[in-house]
């Protein structure tokens, strides 16, 4: 996967902006403010069809603008792509690839990215949905069926959380809930499986890069969690249906009066640990830093034994968190896999002279070559 290159119009602080790729690193310097991370954004939009920033389109668009748009062409598997996204004050936003308008659910997958920023330190600390949402993306870009099933579950539980508030209040029937537990346990079902197969694949991938940062030092390993099921996973994928049914029977009344599912994939989570310690409870800032860089180098290698090539990596003003040991051995990775990156920061000086790219100067909005290496 290579982006080739970037027209952005009326879009957060650009006007007119147009930007041509390296296929290797491409360094954004500047101050904070001045537009670096949307860049990052708009790529980023491009892939997943949401922000990272805010869940309200119409603030993509310049403050003096009724409109804008991101338009921008990759290679994939060796073939030109075009993804254009139009927004339009009070309108629904418009998604075309290759001249052709097409819906979310089928934007999922065509051009992927691995977004990494400060914020991911949230994958480690911050709660449950931090680590669901972290799961969700990584295996939506690879798999459009598991993203179908996202879609399809989430609808779902909507409807059924809402009918257990009537239940309570005494406007449905509690045998209504029938018809929408069979089709939550069909969805959810291959969603947990979907995701127990991913994490034993990530937990290899992520093992590696741990050990290959800390120079041989730790082991990071992933632990998938069902809610409401204390054994290993293991010992349920065989019996996920009968399970998964038996609790949702069992917790029918208390469900009722929460007006609120209590099992599924949305209230599951996982667990990472370093050398065997909960990397959340007990690890030290710098092992959790590195746990999370682990992880997203490895959700890397993870799009490309699913899609045949590297997804295309953002790296948004992380040089800054990361230490000068972690920062180089993140830089000869990219460099010697030859992945295509996009890194914003603030100092020239996280990067050492030898590593070839380009250089680019974003100044309020303005954004120059400075240097090609």
């Amino acid at each position: 996967m290579k982006l080739k290159s970037l027209k952005l119009i009326g879009y957060r602080n650009y006007d007119n902006l147009n930007l041509d790729f390296n296929d290797c690193i491409n360094i954004f310097i500047g101050n904070n403010a001045q537009g670096k991370t949307n860049i990052l954004e708009s790529v980023c939009y491009a892939s997943m069809g949401s922000s990272f920033r805010t869940n309200v389109d119409n603030e993509l668009i310049m403050w003096d603008k009724t409109g804008g748009s991101i338009s921008l062409k990759f290679e994939r598997m060796g073939v030109e792509n075009k993804i254009e996204l139009i927004f339009e004050r009070g309108k629904r936003r418009q998604i075309i690839h290759n001249g052709n308008k097409i819906k979310m659910k089928d934007l999922i997958g065509i051009f992927n990215v691995v977004l990494f920023s400060p914020d991911d330190l949230s994958l480690i600390k911050g709660a449950p949905s931090e680590r669901r949402r972290f799961l969700d993306m990584e295996i939506s870009q690879a798999s459009p069926s598991y993203y179908n099933d996202l879609v399809k579950y989430n609808r779902i539980l909507q409807q059924r959380n809402s009918l257990l508030k009537n239940i309570r209040e005494n406007r449905s029937k509690k045998s209504m809930l029938d018809m929408w537990d069979s089709q939550l346990v069909e969805h959810g079902v291959r969603i947990i499986k979907k995701r127990i197969e991913t994490i034993k694949k990530i937990n290899m991938l992520a093992n590696i890069m741990q050990r290959r940062i800390s120079t041989n030092e730790e082991n990071l390993s992933l632990s998938y969690a069902i809610k409401g099921f204390d054994e290993p996973v293991d010992k349920i994928e065989e019996n996920l249906n009968l399970w998964y049914n038996e609790s949702l029977h069992a917790l029918t009344d208390e469900d009722i009066y929460r007006g609120a599912t209590s099992v599924g994939p949305h209230r599951d989570d996982f667990y990472i640990y370093v050398n065997g310690i909960d990397l959340k409870s007990f690890g030290s800032q710098g092992q959790q830093r590195t746990g999370v860089l682990s992880m997203k180098l490895s959700e890397l290698e993870f799009i490309r034994s699913e899609k045949g090539e590297y997804p295309v990596l953002l790296l948004d003003d992380v040089m800054s968190e990361l230490d000068v040991g972690r920062r180089q051995q993140l830089l000869n990775f990219i460099e010697n896999e030859k992945i295509q990156t996009i890194i914003t920061a603030t100092d020239r000086a996280y990067f050492p002279d030898y590593y070839t790219g380009i250089f680019y100067s974003v100044d309020n909005g303005k954004v120059d070559v400075v240097c090609r290496k």
